[in-house]
């Protein structure tokens, strides 16, 4: 009897858990071996134009900006707005500035050289008499081919020309002009400024382009300081290390001259000042005697004076 009850136990949980498993759809793992997988399309590299670096320059480390002013022959305020800068005195390692106007681009038409004589490049005006070679193939220049191509393009029936009855004109050969160097110095710039000595001072070192980049002359402290020429006053202040009270005057487009290590100083920036002014007084400012250090820049580079001033 037991055996029976265990039987129809065993019957009806068989039962049950078939009921479980009806409507349950089957699970099938699908395979993406075979299914063609797309590889990713590398991107597109535009080529990166390089920068135009031209009248530009980085800052390094212990620049100031009046001192990048005066090694490029510029004004401070002139590359104070040409950079926007609204803090002239935070200006960070790296950093790109313009020191040089942004639409100062060089003539390529023509060259215009010291001697005031316009260069252009010499171009023959076209003359009707001129031969021309065979157009269209450009066979070398001959009156065989002359003629082959005359004949070619005349009217059907026409009589062909006979390359010798065609008069050459005389043509003269083109004399091309010798090259003009253009000196060192430009005539047109160095002798439109009257120089002078701005001091009666004995000189007490002389320019060295790698140890001192102009003369030292000694004197007394208070003495006058004249200007070397008539400008403009491009600075006057003491923010360049190493110079103490400085000032700057702008003679034309490539000529400045400094005056430094002033004990006061008369002048202020934008003044137009005449030749032999009184600018300064003579001192030690950031300097260990009294002296004057005098420098003429060239294009914003150091030259030496003694071949601008008149001799003693």
């Amino acid at each position: 009897m037991k055996k029976i009850q265990y039987i129809g136990l065993g019957l009806m949980m068989a039962l049950l858990a078939g009921c479980q498993t009806v409507g349950k759809a089957p699970v099938v793992e699908k395979s993406t071996d075979n299914v063609p997988v797309e590889a990713p399309k590398p991107a597109e590299v535009k080529p990166v134009k390089p920068a135009d670096t031209r009248g530009t320059y980085v800052v390094k480390k212990g620049d100031t900006l009046y001192r990048i002013a005066l090694d490029h022959g510029q004004s401070y305020s002139d590359i104070v707005t040409w950079n926007n800068l609204k803090n002239p005195n935070d200006i960070k390692v790296d950093q790109v500035l313009r020191v040089a106007p942004p639409d100062g681009t060089p003539q390529t038409g023509s060259v215009t050289v010291g001697s005031g004589v316009e260069v252009r490049p010499l171009t023959p005006a076209p003359s009707a008499n001129n031969k021309t070679g065979p157009r269209g193939d450009k066979k070398p220049f001959s009156d065989a081919n002359l003629a082959e191509l005359q004949k070619a393009d005349g009217p059907a029936g026409s009589a062909p020309v006979v390359a010798a009855n065609i008069p050459k004109p005389d043509v003269p050969p083109v004399v091309v002009p010798p090259v003009v160097k253009q000196p060192d110095t430009p005539a047109s710039d160095a002798d439109a400024v009257d120089w002078m000595w701005p001091s009666d001072g004995k000189v007490i070192a002389t320019f060295d382009e790698s140890k001192n980049k102009g003369l030292d002359i000694s004197g007394k402290l208070g003495q006058a300081v004249l200007a070397a020429g008539a400008g403009k006053v491009m600075y006057a202040g003491s923010g360049i290390r190493g110079y103490g009270n400085l000032v700057i005057i702008k003679h034309s487009s490539n000529l400045l001259s400094a005056y430094a290590h002033n004990k006061s100083i008369l002048v202020k920036e934008g003044d137009a000042i005449a030749k032999g002014q009184k600018i300064a007084e003579m001192g030690s400012s950031d300097s260990d005697a009294v002296k004057l250090h005098f420098e003429i820049r060239q294009q914003g580079k150091p030259v030496d004076p003694s071949k601008f001033l008149p001799g003693r």
